[in-house]
């Protein structure tokens, strides 16, 4: 893509994410608030954070039920790779048609902090749905 023309293009998150950890915690607080009826109060902070909510809560479902909040914050790393690379899809024309003719490739990788090493996630598992929507598809498609 580009006057280099990268022929991969790869988006990386990494372990031990402060923000996917803080939205973590801000989705569980809601979601403790709405079972109890009270309104949660929110920091600055904690409310820029729940733009991230709906990746923890999807992280969230994908796990088997009662996983712990590191869990969550874990796998939300994750579903927010994926859900990088869906709004890369969507969202940016050059990428996309690239990508649909074969002449780039879109990975998703965590880059793990402490050991350095790399994991790889490959394609999004819905590349080709992406795909076949088009541009400026709604954001429905964005998960993994």
């Amino acid at each position: 893509i580009g006057p280099l023309g990268a022929k991969l293009l790869l988006v990386l998150g990494h372990t031990k994410c402060g923000a996917m950890a803080g939205a973590t915690q801000v989705m569980l607080n809601a979601k403790k608030a709405a079972a109890s009826g009270t309104p949660a109060k929110q920091t600055t902070l904690e409310k820029l954070l729940a733009g991230l909510a709906p990746v923890a809560a999807q992280a969230q479902q994908e796990l088997p039920s009662g996983a712990s909040e590191a869990e969550i914050a874990a796998k939300a790393i994750e579903v927010n790779v994926f859900a990088g690379m869906a709004r890369l899809l969507i969202y940016s024309e050059p990428v996309r048609e690239k990508v649909k003719s074969g002449d780039v490739q879109l990975h998703g990788a965590v880059y793990d902090i402490v050991t350095g090493e790399v994991k790889f996630l490959g394609q999004h598992p819905k590349e080709k749905v992406i795909l076949a929507m088009g541009a400026g598809s709604t954001d429905h498609a964005l998960g993994a």
